[in-house]
């Protein structure tokens, strides 16, 4: 008998994320291919970052929506923005749990649907969301969730968004979010993107043909899924 179905989208992205716990080893950073994704994204966040004048970051404040366990914001942290500005926002416990021993703890972290946060309204500098929205299936919550960001979000800051944007047919727990989708969900927002990260399937394949293959096939922006965006609100 099949399960029932989820009654609403938060429960039912609690269900997708518990099928995927048995693919966490390919998130490790000893997997060259794993390496490679999170070290391209940590160079075009900085060159946004750079280019936006924000060299001063330990006093912006920065609210992680899907903060899983925290592997963002230690980033952050490295880059120069202070604990005590940094928020995270999780919905499942074990990893909010996870964030919670690793970060420090003037770091705020909370449990919960971020559509509900307690986040106060025109508080934040950046809200920075890592493939958060291709998990959400249903578009009105999609919209919701949105909404509540933009809501958070001082006039001048902006939403740093990365996430793919391409279907996957073998997985049908997850929905590209195409940049077309982006611009409608902050229609008030300004979109600047880089598309990013060679196909994942493609650069596990290569990698275990050879390592050295993935720069190669990384230089075709054809083959790049993912885009990182900086989402800028109007001051």
């Amino acid at each position: 008998m099949a399960p029932p179905p989820p009654a609403d989208e938060t429960e039912a992205v609690r269900q997708r994320y518990a099928r995927r716990a048995w693919a966490e080893a390919r998130y490790s950073l000893l997997n060259p291919v794993a390496l490679r994704e999170r070290q391209g994204r940590q160079r075009a966040l900085a060159g946004f970052l750079a280019a936006h004048g924000l060299h001063a970051m330990g006093t912006l404040r920065l609210t992680e929506v899907g903060c899983g366990t925290g592997g963002n914001l230690l980033e952050l942290l490295q880059m120069g923005f202070a604990p005590e500005h940094l928020h995270g926002i999780e919905l499942l416990a074990d990893r909010h749990a996870a964030a919670r021993r690793v970060l420090p703890a003037a770091t705020t972290l909370w449990l919960g649907d971020a559509c509900v946060a307690p986040v106060a309204p025109l508080s934040q500098d950046l809200l920075l969301v890592a493939t958060v929205f291709s998990s959400l299936l249903d578009d009105a919550f999609q919209q919701r969730l949105a909404a509540a960001m933009w809501g958070w979000l001082k006039p001048g800051g902006a939403v740093i968004w990365y996430d793919f944007t391409l279907d996957n047919p073998r997985n049908t727990h997850v929905r590209g979010v195409p940049l077309s989708r982006v611009r409608s969900l902050f229609p008030q927002g300004r979109v600047t993107a880089r598309r990013l990260t060679l196909a994942p399937p493609l650069a596990r394949l290569l990698c275990k043909a050879s390592p050295r293959l993935l720069p190669l096939f990384d230089a075709m922006p054809f083959l790049r899924t993912h885009v990182l965006a900086w989402i800028a609100k109007p001051e």
